[in-house]
């Protein structure tokens, strides 16, 4: 297995792998999006955040994972929220945690001070990964989405990954972080 950065090109293989989710309330998106807005999503995402690739050794794309925009105003720029959709034969055998700590460890190389995950509730794998990770419960929005036919709760978790001391500097985008460093994070989880 291994990581890599996504590309727009990219998209029909991921919306493969979202499929296998659209019709759960992990996701509460209603529709599985067109190949040219999930690739528009892919391009506006890496303008700032990680957007990353598993692939099998065969070069199959078998999940995906990224960072965006917790919240949009300037005083939130610290923080970012995590995504993360793998293939369904890979559930359990801990490449969920591999791309969540990627993730993490290239946010603090930009400048992040926290990572939030949002959980629909209850989902115990997704729960506990995240608990599992450091990462601590601090609300729930209760009855907060409507998907197949019933109210969902949503959970956010949240895990410091920078300092607060001092004035901060605003994080720097994925893309100006030095090339080689990013590939020796992405090559080092990728044999962890």
């Amino acid at each position: 297995m291994r990581f890599r950065t996504a590309r727009p090109a990219d998209a029909p293989k991921l919306l493969e792998i979202y499929r296998e989710y659209i019709d759960t309330t992990i996701t509460f998106e209603y529709a599985l999006p067109s190949v040219e807005e999930f690739a528009g999503r892919i391009r506006s995402i890496t303008e700032f955040f990680p957007y990353l690739v598993l692939e099998d050794d065969a070069g199959t794309i078998v999940g995906y994972a990224y960072a965006h925009h917790h919240m949009e105003r300037a005083a939130y720029q610290w923080n970012a929220e995590l995504s993360i959709y793998l293939s369904r034969a890979l559930a359990g055998k801990g490449w969920g945690r591999k791309s969540y700590s990627l993730l993490l460890e290239l946010l603090a190389l930009q400048g992040m001070k926290a990572a939030y995950g949002c959980v629909t509730s209850p989902n115990p794998p997704s729960e506990k990964l995240h608990k599992s990770l450091g990462f601590e419960l601090v609300g729930t929005y209760p009855l907060a989405g409507w998907k197949n036919g019933a109210w969902h709760s949503v959970s956010w978790f949240r895990k410091a990954i920078g300092s607060y001391e001092g004035e901060p500097v605003p994080p720097k985008a994925f893309g100006d972080l030095p090339s080689e460093q990013v590939e020796a994070v992405l090559e080092r989880w990728a044999k962890a």
